[in-house]
């Protein structure tokens, strides 16, 4: 009883990535994928003609990415995203990609990609991510965290006003990443439930 409630609580504070064998090579190819899965959502792209930002699935990639990794492989996942984009390879929303982005006004939705890589790898490592409600708080955190950062660099970079940052950098958004933010609510706690049937299934 004693061993199984300590590896039930090493459990706890463990990522979906976890339950793989551990490696070398699957640390590099799950922060691999995970860089390349952000550039593929990257191009899920609608411009917007009030707003030097588009609607894109990054968002939903780096949260639910990061989640699944935990703090390590998603920090280094999100910075190796924008590390390459930022060296010219294309797969920075609309396909561009290179040093000239560090100028853009949306260059700080990038930096938050990373920070919030970060943050949520960290929480979903340590539970929030196995339970519904706890996995909207941590879909909430991260989307402020993107917000926070996306809409600062914005608003320095175009000398916005709060009220014209939040209409120009979080307010368009808002219906898009509540849904993203839905179905990461139902993805992950619904990986941990299957998981956990399929352990116990095994125990019997």
């Amino acid at each position: 009883m004693l061993n199984q409630g300590l590896q039930q609580q090493g459990l706890r504070q463990r990522s979906l990535s976890d339950l793989l064998p551990e490696s070398l090579v699957t640390d590099l190819a799950l922060i691999g994928v995970f860089a390349i899965a952000i550039g593929i959502f990257a191009q899920i792209s609608i411009p917007l003609p009030f707003t030097p930002v588009p609607i894109t699935g990054q968002t939903f990639a780096v949260l639910i990415g990061s989640a699944a990794l935990g703090l390590r492989r998603g920090t280094l996942g999100s910075l190796l995203y924008v590390g390459l984009g930022l060296v010219g390879v294309p797969w920075f929303a609309g396909a561009t990609g290179g040093l000239k982005i560090a100028a853009d006004p949306t260059f700080g939705y990038l930096l938050g990609f990373i920070a919030a890589g970060a943050v949520v790898g960290y929480l979903a490592e340590k539970g929030l991510d196995r339970k519904f409600g706890r996995t909207v708080l941590l879909m909430t955190i991260g989307n402020v965290i993107i917000y926070g950062f996306g809409m600062g660099f914005l608003m320095l970079d175009l000398h916005l006003s709060i009220g014209r940052g939040l209409a120009l950098g979080v307010t368009p958004f808002l219906l898009g990443d509540l849904i993203k933010l839905l179905l990461a609510t139902g993805l992950l706690p619904g990986a941990w439930y299957l998981h956990n049937r399929i352990t116990r299934g095994r125990e019997v």
